[in-house]
């Protein structure tokens, strides 16, 4: 078992069974806590290479844990689960303030934790080369790809679903979406199926 760190602080989401009691009470208040299963729902809401998988990653961590988990795909989140586009999505350093190298440190200490110069992005193949780059680094660390990350999360239990409205205002049809997602569904239909669950808006 790894050890916790110092002040590192841990919280306490509650049992992950369903033998919870269903009246649990929050310390101090009247007004009785979510108990029983829990349940985890993420809202992806584009379509970046760099942003669909912290989803994708939390998603099967929770499905891991015994909890249950809904993905719906909103705008170009729906990029993720299109089966035309979820293999080529990008990465770019253009608007990535955060964007740095490890690699750096080998030439100087220190230069794996500078963020990349912004103009850098707008330079010729720069988005193509940040994409390999971050799909290798990926692969080194045995995460597979987008299209069979959705097949194995699927398979493990993760329900997905595409945003309606998206799905209408880029003309797709259900034949374009991945064999994993469950239904097309309006905004109200998620909030009702993410009804007690941690909401991570990603």
């Amino acid at each position: 078992m790894a050890t916790i760190p110092e002040g590192f602080i841990i919280p306490d989401f509650g049992p992950t069974t369903s033998s919870a009691s269903p009246t649990a009470q929050v310390s101090g208040s009247a007004t009785p806590a979510h108990a029983g299963p829990r349940k985890m729902a993420f809202i992806c809401s584009k379509g970046n290479l760099d942003m669909a998988y912290p989803a994708l990653i939390m998603g099967n961590a929770a499905l891991g844990e015994g909890i249950e988990v809904h993905i719906f795909f909103t705008f170009w989140g729906l990029d993720i689960i299109h089966k035309k586009t979820n293999r080529n999505l990008k990465f770019t350093l253009s608007g990535n303030t955060a964007m740095h190298m490890p690699d750096l440190g080998r030439l100087r200490p220190g230069l794996e934790h500078v963020s990349m110069p912004q103009s850098l992005g707008n330079l010729p193949g720069m988005t193509s080369f940040a994409t390999r780059m971050m799909k290798q680094q990926m692969a080194d660390l045995d995460i597979p790809d987008v299209p069979d990350f959705l097949d194995m999360i699927s398979a493990a239990g993760a329900h997905l679903y595409a945003c309606k409205l998206t799905f209408d205002m880029m003309k797709l049809i259900e034949a374009d979406l991945h064999p994993g997602v469950e239904g097309v569904i309006s905004a109200t239909d998620f909030i009702e199926i993410s009804e007690g669950a941690q909401i991570v808006f990603v």
